[in-house]
């Protein structure tokens, strides 16, 4: 078969999970598990739940439909809140939503009143990454409007850091999200909020020394995914990075200069890098190309260097030449395994290792 394949342990992303919620437990934090890398992959979110989380979260709600149909019972979230035309599915799946707009509020509240269904909110707070949630001089506005609209309750209060603009999550940001909870829950009557304080970037914050304050809620994906931390891009400590492997068949492998020849422009992907003249090299290609991973997060085995990649081709240097369908393994980052994960051309695989391999939390 040409077609690359993305292989998946389930043993290793159990093993994360379960690290990762005993860790965080004993500070108080329950564990969101978040699939969306994975296209709402019903076995990852089984794995992870097998691992201890509580709930599953994702930001699209076909994915979330996909979960709910394979047979997955804990609560589901949506992170990603929903546009008003798309609330009816939203409540027909997700126990709650991330939200931010008295709009998306109101559309859900009419959706859960057509199903006779109480709907939960997070509600979501800015709290500098410029993402996404309100402003915190207007948040009890919003979640006043929230505790007097029917067939929605005021679940709690998240924010979100590090993913648009890098802000580290610290013990600033999560004070002010753990004094907000407070005060939400103090003038609304709102019992045992959630508290959510963001996602793996959160991790170095909630497992240091410090107080956790409020906050008992973290969505964590890439940590348990691919077990890195994404401020540092660092292993972390006890944790597998070997759940996926993108795995595709050379299709050529000859002896080329390093340098091209001939008028030149821009390539397929806008401006070439340029190159220096290193003689002659062995140059071999891999079937597996920007539709299918981004080549910039893919690691290739030892020896073996990325030079550039098309829609189809990886282009690698190799030591020697590699026989045509031989099969070149790679690991993935977080935008690589997003990309691979939903690539229509990416087989999946499934593995499940043993849980007991692997370091110990």
């Amino acid at each position: 078969m040409i077609s690359p394949r993305i292989e998946v342990d389930l043993g290793a992303i159990e093993h994360n999970a379960r690290v990762l919620v005993k860790r965080l437990a004993r500070r108080g934090i329950a564990v969101t598990g978040v699939t969306k890398a994975t296209l709402g992959s019903p076995d990852v979110a089984k794995a992870m739940i097998r691992g201890g989380v509580t709930r599953i979260g994702d930001s699209r709600i076909e994915n979330l439909e996909a979960l709910r149909d394979a047979g997955i019972r804990v609560p589901l979230t949506l992170l990603r809140s929903p546009a008003p035309q798309w609330a009816d599915r939203a409540v027909a799946t997700a126990a709650s939503s991330l939200v931010s707009d008295a709009d998306v509020v109101d559309a859900l509240s009419a959706a859960a009143g057509r199903r006779a269904l109480t709907h939960g909110i997070v509600l979501m707070v800015e709290l500098g990454d410029l993402r996404e949630g309100v402003m915190v001089a207007d948040i009890g506005d919003l979640a006043r409007r929230i505790s007097r609209t029917r067939h929605v309750s005021l679940a709690g209060i998240g924010t979100n850091l590090a993913c648009r603009s890098g802000v580290i999550p610290g013990d600033d940001q999560m004070k002010q999200l753990s004094a907000l909870a407070t005060a939400i829950s103090g003038r609304f009557g709102v019992g045992a909020p959630v508290v959510s304080g963001g996602n793996s970037a959160n991790l170095g914050w909630a497992l240091g020394r410090g107080s956790v304050g409020n906050v008992n809620d973290l969505r964590l994906g890439e940590a348990i995914l691919l077990g890195m931390d994404p401020l540092t891009r660092t292993p972390i400590e006890g944790l597998r990075r070997d759940a996926f492997c993108v795995v595709a068949p050379v299709i050529e492998s000859l002896d080329k200069p390093t340098e091209a020849w001939g008028l030149r422009g821009q390539g397929a992907f806008g401006k070439v890098a340029a190159t220096r003249s290193r003689g002659t090299i062995v140059q071999t290609l891999v079937a597996l190309g920007r539709q299918d991973v981004d080549p910039d997060g893919v690691t290739p085995p030892v020896g073996f260097h990325v030079l550039g990649a098309s829609s189809d081709h990886l282009v690698l240097e190799t030591p020697r030449r590699v026989a045509a369908g031989t099969e070149v393994r790679f690991g993935v980052d977080y935008s690589a395994l997003l990309r691979a994960m939903t690539s229509p051309f990416v087989a999946e695989r499934l593995v499940q290792a043993p849980v007991g391999h692997g370091s110990a939390a």
